[in-house]
């Protein structure tokens, strides 16, 4: 069967940036799962996968546009020293956590001085390609009620299924490549 709309999937994989440095990887025990079609994963490693089968195994090479976009200038930003606590020490490569619009972000650390800190919220992957080294271990029909989890899930962007909304409407499941 070919992976297609509202198929059920499972892989495992290994995800390399051009540098070669492993960022995330698939428990050799415990493929990944996802309903195709249901925005569970990078939108760049779905569409790639598109109408494979069940025993494929490759690289699968998403740009940053179909990942985690460009990195963009306008997400560093000046932050007031006086909202973080006055007792910690902050250092260039922290990472925090913003209350948004679109809920809560993290943000890197990228200078700090006497009045201000420099964070930048863009995703840590943005402006790379995504190298995925992937086999597709299997691929099936998903059950009603899965379909019905996986779009539940992603409507509702809750804490109890995804790790956080990333600003737009597609959820960080915690399962999702990093």
């Amino acid at each position: 069967m070919k992976i297609r709309e509202k198929s059920f999937v499972e892989i495992q994989y290994v995800l390399t940036l051009d540098s070669k440095e492993e960022v995330d990887r698939s428990d050799p025990n415990k493929p990944l799962s996802f309903i195709f079609g249901t925005n569970q994963i990078v939108p760049g490693l779905e569409k790639k996968l598109e109408g494979m089968e069940s025993g494929y195994k490759g690289t699968l090479v998403v740009a940053p546009e179909e990942a985690y976009g460009e990195h963009n200038p306008d997400l560093i930003r000046e932050l007031p020293r006086q909202n973080f606590p006055d007792d910690m020490e902050i250092q260039s490569g922290m990472v925090f956590q913003a209350n948004t619009p679109h809920g809560l972000t993290n943000f890197m650390i990228q200078e700090v001085s006497d009045d201000t800190i420099k964070g930048d919220f863009n995703h840590p992957l943005a402006g790379q390609n995504l190298n995925f080294e992937v086999e597709v271990v299997s691929v099936r029909d998903a059950t009603e009620e899965e379909i019905t989890a996986a779009t539940a899930c992603h409507s509702e962007c809750s804490p109890s299924c995804c790790s956080g909304c990333e600003g737009e409407s597609t959820c960080d499941d915690s399962k999702k490549p990093k």
